[in-house]
């Protein structure tokens, strides 16, 4: 039998891959093993017995991606994790940038009565500190189309809602540059020959970030005022 925490992280890293990829598309293998922290030749092993109790399809040399039953308990690890984080930054005080490792730990030792009682607390919230959205107690999650800062129009003002790189480095370089959900931005250029964009944030404050940091964060317009 396989320890559940092990399971549990196979199938939230197959969950968190393949939500980027198209419907059909797999997980490579060697992907999978470098989000884990493993060789691929462990990555394979776990996944033929993951495939093997139903929860992921695999084919060898090409990938891996869950079936219905993998989605639901995938989503439902990410519902005990985000609610944690959750639960961390407006409880307990701690900065966004630390609660990531500290729910990787609890999110397998809850039980789903603890979470819903923390759901219910917290106000039945969409999304967690990050902005990722939060799956609901029947597995089921909705992911909102958001452009980034690479593909939002230009001089318009968005608001930022989700922030994608959980790492905490990035996570205080988005907070030093007031990029975190809430937060509103205008993309004033983008230059591709240097992989730049600036950006003018809170105060007219202007800053200029890479273009990898840029396709982190992502944002939709501000809605606009309805006239009187």
């Amino acid at each position: 039998m396989l320890p559940s925490h092990t399971v549990e992280n196979y199938l939230k890293a197959v969950f968190q891959a393949q939500t980027v990829l198209g419907p059909d598309e797999l997980v490579p293998m060697g992907q999978l093993a470098a989000a884990l922290g493993v060789v691929p030749g462990t990555a394979t092993a776990m996944v033929k017995a993951l495939a093997q109790s139903g929860l992921v399809r695999y084919e060898a040399y090409a990938g891996v991606r869950l079936t219905s039953a993998g989605e639901k308990l995938a989503a439902l690890v990410l519902r005990r994790h985000r609610l944690i984080e959750l639960f961390l930054v407006k409880v307990m005080g701690m900065s966004w940038t630390d609660v990531h490792d500290e729910a990787e730990h609890l999110e397998h030792a809850v039980s789903d009565r603890l979470i819903d009682r923390i759901d219910e607390m917290l106000g039945r919230p969409a999304v967690d500190p990050h902005g990722d959205p939060i799956p609901a107690p029947e597995g089921t999650v909705t992911v909102p189309a958001y452009d980034t800062l690479l593909t939002c129009p230009l001089h318009s003002p968005m608001v930022v809602k989700r922030v994608s790189d959980q790492e905490t480095d990035f996570l205080r370089f988005a907070e030093r540059h007031d990029l975190t959900p809430g937060q509103t931005v205008q993309v004033e250029e983008r230059d591709t020959a240097a992989d730049s964009v600036r950006l003018r944030g809170t105060g007219e404050r202007e800053v200029t970030i890479g273009a990898r940091a840029a396709s982190k964060v992502l944002v939709e317009a501000v809605p606009r005022r309805p006239q009187s």
